[in-house]
């Protein structure tokens, strides 16, 4: 059960509401998270500046890839609620069957380059607490990525740092979308369920 109530739309600053409607391109509603955010406007509108900023595609890192590190993170920080947004994120953003089906184990895949292989490994590794990150993994990142490629795949990990600590800890509750995919997509491969996101 959500810690604080999502405020609706008509209940955030027009200017505010006007400025979440971002987030229905990517994920066809504007998140409770934000909705609970938009409680002090300055966070909401600050979030959504980072997530537009972060989630931008400048080139190497696709939106697509970027959508399926989001997912690879929130798994690694066990939060339930971003799992189920960016496995809908990454369907929406064209990953294919093969993608979605080979997250979960991506080193093992041949859906992903070696360069992303590297991507989503640091992502993992930069997730956990403590951090995982070692020089290797750091090394193997570099090889692939330059220094703005580094900084973006970083980006994303942190952009989710905040949103799995925000949900996890504001028992986020999963809209419709994100559960139907969360079910149809994680439940038999990760033993995914909502959790407290209800």
């Amino acid at each position: 059960m959500a810690l604080i109530r999502p405020l609706e739309e008509e209940e955030m600053e027009r200017d505010l509401a006007d400025h979440v409607q971002f987030f229905k391109g990517p994920l066809g509603v504007i998140p409770n998270s934000v909705r609970t955010m938009a409680h002090r406007a300055p966070i909401a509108r600050a979030f959504t500046d980072l997530n537009v900023a972060v989630m931008t595609d400048y080139g190497a890192v696709t939106p697509e890839f970027k959508r399926l590190l989001g997912y690879v993170s929130s798994q690694a920080s066990g939060c339930l609620y971003c799992q189920a947004h960016m496995i809908l994120a990454s369907e929406r953003f064209g990953a294919s069957e093969d993608r979605l089906n080979d997250v979960f184990t991506f080193e093992d895949s041949p859906h992903f380059t070696e360069a992303e292989k590297a991507a989503l490994a640091f992502a993992q590794a930069a997730t956990l607490v403590p951090n995982a990150v070692t020089p290797e993994i750091g090394t193997r990142l570099k090889a692939h990525w330059g220094e703005a490629a580094v900084v973006e795949i970083m980006a994303v990990v942190a952009l989710f740092g905040y949103l799995n600590r925000w949900n996890d800890s504001m028992g986020s509750a999963l809209e419709d979308l994100p559960i139907s995919k969360g079910e149809a997509r994680l439940k038999d491969a990760t033993g995914w369920s909502v959790g407290k996101h209800v």
